[in-house]
């Protein structure tokens, strides 16, 4: 049985000498290095689309410190029950997309902000229903109906 064990160790320790069939030396890159890159490339084929990945600019917006972000959220437990709340809806509404349901909510002193991609403008118009029902303060809808021009 002990045998089996180191067997199956030296196989493991063997496979981690190598890089797609070439010893790790041989690469001039670290192990794992050529793996890391091929995946790499190959993220944008995944995804189906040939949109512009950059988003520089939405990174520059973020940083300014009157865009909400989630680190705003506010910390009374009001504010996290009502995020919390508004979430539950919009992750329970089946006519909804996956982009959808994972925008930002950020509440603070009952004011909801919401932001990101949503695929139409009906989703952005329900996820605005269902933050009215949980009855926030005010609603500052910042969603983006992904392919809108703006």
């Amino acid at each position: 049985m002990h045998v089996a064990k180191w067997v199956g160790v030296g196989l493991l320790c063997a496979g981690l000498g190598t890089v797609s069939g070439r010893a790790a030396d041989e690469t001039n890159q670290p192990p794992g290095a050529e793996a890391s890159a091929n995946i790499s490339e190959s993220a944008g084929a995944t995804t189906g689309s040939n949109a512009d990945a950059n988003n520089t600019s939405k990174n520059k917006r973020d940083r300014d410190d009157a865009t909400l972000t989630p680190g705003n959220q506010g910390h009374s437990k009001a504010d996290r029950e009502m995020t919390a709340k508004i979430r539950r809806a919009i992750v329970k509404n089946d006519q909804l997309s996956m982009t959808a349901r994972n925008i930002k909510i950020i509440t603070v002193d009952g004011k909801v902000t919401l932001r990101g991609p949503v695929k139409t403008s009906e989703e952005r118009s329900v996820i605005d229903d269902i933050v009215k029902e949980v009855k926030p303060s005010s609603v500052d809808n910042q969603l983006e109906v992904e392919g809108a021009k703006k």
